[in-house]
């Protein structure tokens, strides 16, 4: 009788491969997340980047605080169309969201994969604040935003500048050339688009923040930029406590920023009103706010 054949012994699979680790940041992505750290340090020794929001030692008025308004909602950090060319100090005009702000986030493929939900949960955060402090819609989305906040590292650089022209199509070269090149003095940057030709009515913002920076100063960009997103573009030195003055004393936004907020978006206060047009609300508000 012939034997019964052995069943053939079970050969367990291959294991399956591990997948491959990240290839971590090139060295100009990690030549500034060294560089950004130094700064951070910097700041932080000098007793600068504070998170308090002010005390007794920042004291304003209503008569500061109407004066820091048009210098920094009424006034224009660089000039409109020309990149990053200082504007000349001319009045401009009131410049606000009159439509609901749909905000989302997006992350170049550079990023640490640990920042991303952190800076999204603050991000969301924030601009349920923002929404609160001003009155207005402002809501976190998934598809169909008008506001872009992009994380992205100095590896994503080639990325930035053709997402920004598919956002807005018909961008100004100008402000698309921006991207190619900037110079990591620029910590981050918005740029907010007028639903009219050369308007005052923003119906597009785009936030870039560099996701080398350490922790605080990434929380510093977006609360900046987020803010000057909504009609606050200008920086003055006088302006304290806030965070719209380049002596990065302040990292967080204060309550005499929530103020100047809560003035732009009084309802009486239409995008493209002058100086003279705003005033008697400006100052009727900030009677009231700086008690």
């Amino acid at each position: 009788m012939t034997p019964a054949a052995r069943p053939a012994a079970l050969v367990p699979p291959p294991a399956p491969k591990p997948a491959p680790k990240p290839a971590g940041p090139s060295a100009a992505s990690q030549s500034l997340i060294d560089y950004y750290a130094r700064v951070q340090n910097d700041l932080l020794v000098r007793g600068l980047l504070r998170t308090d929001g002010g005390g007794p030692d920042t004291v304003f008025t209503d008569t500061m605080l109407i004066r820091n308004f048009e210098q920094i909602a009424l006034a224009e950090e660089y000039e409109r169309g020309a990149g990053l060319k200082p504007s000349s100090g001319s009045p401009s005009a009131v410049k606000k969201w009159t439509k609901p702000i749909r905000m989302t986030v997006e992350f170049g493929k550079g990023v640490a994969q640990d920042q991303i939900p952190q800076d999204t949960a603050r991000v969301s955060a924030y601009a349920a604040r923002l929404s609160r402090v001003t009155g207005h819609p402002i809501q976190m989305v998934d598809r169909g935003a008008n506001f872009h906040v992009l994380f992205m590292s100095e590896d994503d650089r080639a990325q930035i500048a053709p997402r920004v022209q598919q956002l807005v199509p018909d961008v100004n070269p100008s402000a698309l050339s921006l991207f190619d090149n900037l110079p990591r003095s620029i910590h981050c940057l918005v740029i907010a688009f007028s639903d009219t030709p050369d308007g005052y009515d923003y119906g597009q913002a785009i936030a870039i923040i560099r996701s080398e920076h350490p922790e605080l100063l990434r929380r510093s960009c977006i609360h900046e930029e987020i803010a000057q997103g909504l009609g606050l573009g200008n920086d003055d030195p006088r302006a304290r406590p806030s965070i719209f003055n380049d002596d990065d004393e302040f990292a967080l936004l204060t309550t005499h920023d929530e103020m100047l907020l809560k003035i732009l978006y009084d309802p009486r206060l239409r995008p493209g009103m002058t100086r003279e047009q705003a005033r008697p609300v400006v100052v009727e508000q900030a009677a009231a706010l700086a008690q």
